[in-house]
């Protein structure tokens, strides 16, 4: 029976927990009476007096005593560093959400675009097409009117030519006699 909670322990992940803490003494060494604890990660403010190993600091409660100096840092914990990369990873993924629905709808957007475009392409096609059997048949049509032109122009001249022709071998009309009456 006492077995069993070690047993079921075993072979389980766990983790050190964040609750761990420093001691804030009376005097610069661990000799010296221990007025209280501070959290791992919690501000303190540092009065720059350092004797040995120690520095004397003021904690948030507005105690003065002396810590090791080895457990005094220049940047924030992780303590205090966590909340704030949270928050922007929240934020971060919020932006994401947004930029990726955005995307969704951009592709949708693109897609109907691109049909729309393949269409007008079509159209342009037919339209060119259209336009080039029209300038086709005018190019025609001119060629045709001035070949009639010239056809006309042809018959007019060959009709005067035989009505010249005509008319010099038609018989003269005779003189009248002036002693008649």
């Amino acid at each position: 029976m006492l077995l069993s909670p070690s047993l079921l322990a075993a072979n389980q992940t766990r983790y050190i927990s964040d609750d761990v803490y420093i001691y804030l003494h009376g005097g610069p060494g661990t000799q010296f009476r221990i007025l209280g604890s501070i959290e791992a990660g919690q501000q303190v403010t540092s009065l720059n007096e350092t004797q040995g190993d120690f520095t004397k600091v003021v904690d948030h409660k507005d105690r003065e005593g002396w810590i090791q100096t080895k457990m005094l840092s220049a940047k924030p914990s992780l303590r205090v560093q966590l909340p704030a990369i949270q928050a922007e990873l929240k934020q971060t993924k919020a932006e994401l959400e947004t930029a990726l629905s955005s995307s969704d709808s951009n592709a949708q957007e693109l897609s109907q675009v691109k049909s729309q475009l393949a269409t007008a392409q079509k159209a342009l096609d037919s339209a060119s097409n259209e336009r080039d059997s029209a300038k086709a048949k005018l190019a025609n049509i001119q060629k045709n009117e001035r070949f009639e032109m010239w056809q006309q122009g042809g018959f007019i001249a060959i009709g005067g030519l035989l009505l010249g022709i005509i008319l010099v071998y038609l018989p003269k009309p005779q003189r009248k006699p002036k002693n008649r009456w």
